[in-house]
């Protein structure tokens, strides 16, 4: 989304022979960021989602460049022989000089090239890159702050890369270089203050100050104007790291975020608006019928079933399909995701079902790493109980039908009275004794280092959801990444969002939101903020979000008991659905996928974007019974769909869209 032209510090030096029209092929596009193969945050799956679609634009023009990471680099990059010879001649000189400059292809989608810089091999020049940042910015960075030091390490290296490949290209290069975040942005101001023939630009993924200030318990959105961003800065001791992450944006040619919501963020606390805003999005893989995601749905929600009844063993007495399944997942920043409000909308939810005698019972998920030193011992145990008794119940049908099999062979019918012997009793008792416990159901499935202390747990204490038989709304705390080869619940974080029935992100700080983003793109339906990137997005372009299974919480402009009571409300319809319902909800909710593929925002990513209008739609949820016969046409609504979400003008890549005129 275009915004207002903000003036470039200075003009585009060492571009001035750049012609208005010329071939892509001339130009080269250097993506610079520390999540290059090397997974911290979102900011690496938005350059691994988008890798593939700029390969196709930019060809063997296109090169990452990031950190050097031993462990990433074994299992995630094929080192090779640099294809471009000035980059070839760059990085074999870089060498020559002391550094350690690797060449590869990093093994994702699209196969990007990458040039990975080894920070720790310069360090000797550390001290000496220190003293230069001082005299030329008055930036100085403390010697205990490591990742500080990192990034002036590798905004050094990145800056130099760009000057030698320069030196090194045979004709006036046209080189562009994409800049995320305050940990690459030493490397475009050192571009600009040494006058390299670059075109910069810089994004911003979330500011530090704005994290930090919202992860304090500030009212952050209503006060923007009024900080004292220097005082702030130094009271949280980061206004170092602020100092780079401000002067990469006021010396970026193009400054740009990835929300309107940012976008404001980042006008008042780094003092520059952006020029564009260029939301993320994601590879959205197509069904050729609509069904087909729908039994992946089925497929993992069995899945999740098959380890609730292990975690509930001997307390199920809940029918699980009347079970709907809740989570919520990301960094563990208790107040900034949303967990608190989450918590709290439960707890009012547990009442509202027990009180309105509802046979639907809630699992809530909390997938958020923290800090434990094994799995709890009662969850493992009540897995094992579950395979145990699955082990027993083949067992018991294989005799029953064999015995079953004779009877029939020999023509007569069975006599059920001696189907089962004493022994299968025995062996059927001994499995039913086995799942009595003498405990409530875990809430978290590991044991936590700091479990008298952990913000979740503590919350969960207060409100009083200890999994008993009479609360209708179960909690399971998962602190730890998912995974296919864990022992508790074998999934990856693909097959779990497919298999809930709703993900729940009430984030007070959410510059964009890739968690509902996700759910959209896999037809769940999710909830998040006007205070987050996504929710502002969906907003914006559907009349409706409800209808299409976006349920847009307000914590702008409503008080923190407000928005809970507004988000209970939200999880009491969801839950008042039918599971025709839900299912005509997520055939919805997948259609709005197009709106989030990276093959439209990645057409219109940096220049004029146009995005899409959805008309307003009857909500689907109501108090209908399943029984009804309800005149619903797939191929009726999904027409309807199409006609009310419009793709995307087409635009073709202009590379002097994302390059200021010349002053």
């Amino acid at each position: 989304m275009p915004l207002a032209r903000s003036l470039s510090v200075t003009s585009l030096s060492g571009l001035e022979d750049w012609e208005e029209d010329f071939d892509l092929e001339d130009a080269v596009l250097f993506e610079i960021a520390w999540e290059v193969a090397n997974k911290v945050g979102g900011i690496y799956t938005v350059i691994q989602t988008k890798a593939r679609l700029t390969c196709e634009e930019w060809g063997d023009n296109y090169f990452l460049v990031g950190p050097y990471m031993e462990s990433s680099v074994r299992t995630q990059v094929e080192l090779i022989e640099p294809c471009n010879p000035a980059l070839r001649r760059t990085i074999d000189k870089m060498n020559a000089s002391g550094c350690k400059v690797y060449f590869g292809r990093w093994l994702i989608e699209g196969s990007p090239y990458v040039v990975l810089i080894d920070v720790g091999f310069t360090a000797w020049s550390l001290d000496r890159w220190k003293s230069e940042l001082w005299e030329n910015f008055s930036i100085g960075v403390p010697w205990f702050d490591r990742e500080a030091n990192d990034a002036v390490l590798f905004g050094f290296l990145t800056a130099w890369l760009l000057g030698e490949f320069a030196a090194q290209c045979d004709s006036p290069p046209h080189i562009v270089a994409h800049f995320h975040e305050w940990l690459a942005g030493l490397g475009l101001v050192l571009c600009r203050q040494r006058q390299l023939p670059v075109a910069t630009i810089f994004t911003t993924h979330a500011t530090l100050l704005g994290r930090y200030l919202c992860a304090g318990n500030v009212d952050f959105y209503n006060n923007l104007a009024e900080f004292n961003v220097d005082k702030e800065a130094g009271d949280r001791q980061i206004y170092h790291r602020y100092c780079l992450e401000r002067a990469a944006a006021r010396c970026a040619h193009v400054f740009t975020t990835v929300s309107k919501i940012t976008a404001i963020e980042a006008e008042h606390l780094l003092k520059r608006k952006p020029d564009v805003v260029t939301p993320n999005g994601l590879n959205v893989k197509k069904f050729s019928a609509m069904h087909e995601f729908q039994n992946l749905h089925a497929q993992s929600k069995a899945r999740i079933q098959e380890f609730i009844r292990g975690h509930f063993y001997g307390n199920l007495d809940f029918n699980l399909d009347k079970s709907v399944f809740f989570f919520i997942a990301g960094r563990y920043e208790f107040s900034n995701k949303g967990a608190d409000l989450f918590l709290e909308a439960l707890a009012r939810l547990n009442y509202l079902l027990r009180v309105n005698h509802s046979e639907v019972t809630v699992i809530a998920f909390f997938i958020m790493p923290a800090r434990t030193n094994n799995f709890n011992v009662e969850t493992l145990k009540g897995q094992a109980v579950r395979k145990q008794l699955w082990d027993t119940a083949q067992t018991v049908k294989e005799r029953f039908g064999k015995k079953l099999y004779e009877s029939l062979l020999i023509g007569q019918l069975p006599d059920v009275s001696k189907m089962l012997d004493k022994e299968d009793f025995t062996i059927i008792k001994r499995a039913i004794f086995a799942t009595q416990r003498q405990c409530q159901p875990p809430i978290c499935t590991h044991n936590m280092l700091e479990d008298s202390s952990d913000p979740i747990l503590t919350c969960i204490r207060r409100i009083g959801l200890f999994n008993s038989s009479s609360d209708r709304v179960k909690v399971i705390f998962h602190p730890e990444f998912l995974s296919s080869t864990s022992p508790l619940l074998p999934m990856d974080y693909e097959e779990f969002v497919r298999g809930c029935h709703l993900g729940v992100f009430p984030s007070y700080y959410e510059p964009w939101g890739y968690t509902p983003a996700e759910c959209t793109v896999m037809g769940i339906p999710s909830v998040s903020t006007n205070l987050s990137g996504f929710g502002c997005f969906m907003e914006e372009h559907i009349a409706d979000p409800s209808a299409y299974g976006i349920y847009i919480l307000d914590r702008r402009y409503r008080g923190v008991d407000e928005s809970c009571n507004q988000l209970t409300s939200f999880l009491f319809q969801f839950c008042q659905q039918s599971r025709r319902q839900r299912i005509i909800q997520r055939n919805r909710t997948e259609r709005l996928s197009d709106l989030l593929d990276w093959r439209y925002l990645g057409r219109v990513r940096l220049f004029y974007p146009w995005f899409c209008n959805i008309s307003q739609h009857s909500t689907p949820h109501g108090a209908e019974d399943d029984d009804e016969e309800e005149r619903y046409d797939e191929d009726l609504e999904a027409e309807k769909d199409r006609l009310n979400i419009r793709q995307p003008y087409s635009s073709t890549y202009r590379l002097q869209n994302s390059v200021p005129e010349k002053n």
